[in-house]
């Protein structure tokens, strides 16, 4: 089955703290909503409850969960929520124990009772939630969704439509692997960003494909100058002090800017030592990952606990590489790492409750590899190459996050994939790809087997690892 998987669909803008537990339930709860629309039965509502199973209920709190069902629910938008806002909506929520349903209908909905934390899985995906609707003559409507990684949501029934009725891909270069990238561009004479610019432009208009990507980059880079100019303590208990602010103090000293553009401009002028580098690196994935742990926007890519990689690396590229770097070369580096992250999703999985977090970092870390290596003038097989490299070093990470939330060690592990990432080119690039050993599809084909050999316990369920090795109250 060819699969069309979009560069948007896999940079997302959103909410955090997690695409598969804060974003593709609000996506699910929408997808509900929309249901009982089309059925006309939205205004016979009286009552709704949510069970969330699996990996889901397990860290289902520290990651928002309980708050996403709800403003999915109350018809709020991920993309353009005042995020400020986010807290008054849940305190209304949960204060006078009332749901104003697609913010049409206020019903009854007391969070305590009407959000049910399943430990059980179900056996389609680790991620499931099931949404029940009472109307007013007693009849039940139930639709259950699962949450696949990166924002995803799916239903079982449509999966195994799909199944049976082989859907054909609409784009002119239609790509299940990386294999067939690779002979596109050979045969078309192209760079990769080139074959996807083709395979975007076929869906919406040129001005359209421009503009959405600018809008991706703009709010990645929002995101690390919002990190790198707060400070304090993150929410969720664990008392994780925010460091992008003190680190990019340390770096850049006290300056005020009028916007995250003038900002980044003031960046590139600065000179950056040699020993600077991999602070100024590891600073821009930290900013990035303490906005999303705050329930801050971010763009998911390929999630949300990874999100910080992608921004990261291409922050490298503009403010270390290339000082002439414009929108060109942004677009360039987004349509790459968006095509990557999407044969990683075909081939194996993006959904850290089904592969750990070699399913997240692993994954963003391929994808900033591979779009590095073509900006900085790499060919097509060494693009490829940059991200088998950055996932064979990622290969068996597990997803163990303290307390369930997204801080340890997901923030910090954002530097260390950014900065493999820049390693990773930096290789492929010295490389002659003729002298390749191993193909990335063969990778993303090791990633899934060792996905499926992989303990449960290590798959997004704080159950194992740091997750019990450390005691949240001593933290």
């Amino acid at each position: 089955m060819e699969e069309c998987i979009s560069v948007f669909d896999m940079l997302k803008i959103g909410v955090g703290p997690s695409s598969s537990h804060t974003l593709g339930p609000w996506r699910a709860a929408e997808r509900f909503l929309n249901e009982l629309k089309d059925e006309n039965q939205l205004e016979k509502i009286i009552h709704v409850k949510v069970d969330l199973y699996g990996s889901l209920s397990l860290t289902g709190k520290g990651h928002a969960t309980d708050y996403a069902v709800m403003l999915g629910l109350s018809g709020q938008d991920p993309e353009y929520i005042p995020v400020q806002n986010i807290d008054s909506i849940i305190q209304d929520i949960a204060k006078t124990h009332q749901i104003n349903l697609a913010n049409e209908l206020v019903i009854d909905f007391n969070p305590e009772t009407d959000i049910v934390f399943n430990k059980n899985f179900l056996p389609f995906h680790a991620n499931g939630m099931t949404f029940t609707a009472t109307t007013n003559d007693a009849k039940e409507i139930i639709s259950t969704f699962y949450s696949i990684g990166g924002g995803f949501v799916v239903k079982e029934e449509r999966i195994n439509a799909k199944k049976k009725h082989q859907i054909k891909c609409a784009f002119p270069f239609p790509i299940q692997n990386a294999a067939e990238l690779l002979e596109y561009t050979i045969k078309e004479s192209k760079s990769i960003s080139e074959i996807v610019y083709a395979n975007e432009i076929s869906m919406r208009p040129e001005a359209e494909v421009h503009s959405e990507l600018m809008r991706i980059w703009n709010t990645m880079l929002e995101c690390m100058y919002i990190g790198c100019h707060s400070e304090g303590v993150l929410p969720g208990g664990l008392n994780v002090r925010r460091r992008a602010f003190d680190m990019h103090q340390g770096l850049i000293g006290l300056s005020n800017y009028n916007s995250p553009q003038e900002w980044l401009e003031t960046i590139r002028k600065t000179e950056v030592k040699f020993r600077q580098i991999l602070k100024w690196v590891s600073c821009f994935a930290l900013a990035v990952n303490e906005v999303n742990a705050a329930l801050g926007r971010v763009v998911t890519a390929p999630t949300n606990g990874s999100a910080g990689v992608i921004p990261a690396v291409l922050m490298y590229y503009m403010v270390i590489e290339n000082h002439q770097a414009d929108e060109k070369q942004i677009k360039q580096f987004l349509m790459v790492a968006g095509e990557i992250g999407s044969i990683f999703k075909k081939g194996s999985t993006i959904s850290a409750a089904m592969g750990g977090c070699q399913a997240e970092i692993g994954v963003s870390s391929a994808m900033a590899a591979g779009a590095l290596c073509e900006v900085m003038g790499g060919t097509p097989d060494q693009v490829l190459m940059a991200a088998e490299i950055a996932m064979e070093h990622h290969l068996g990470l597990t997803c163990d996050p303290i307390g369930g939330l997204v801080q340890i060690p997901c923030i910090e592990r954002n530097t260390m994939g950014a900065i493999k990432a820049i390693n990773a080119a930096e290789l492929a690039m010295e490389t002659d790809a003729k002298n390749a050993k191993v193909p990335l599809d063969k990778v993303i084909d090791t990633m899934w087997q060792t996905a499926k050999d992989m303990n449960s316990k290590y798959k997004e369920t704080s159950e194992g690892g740091l997750a019990v090795a450390v005691n949240m109250a001593d933290c």
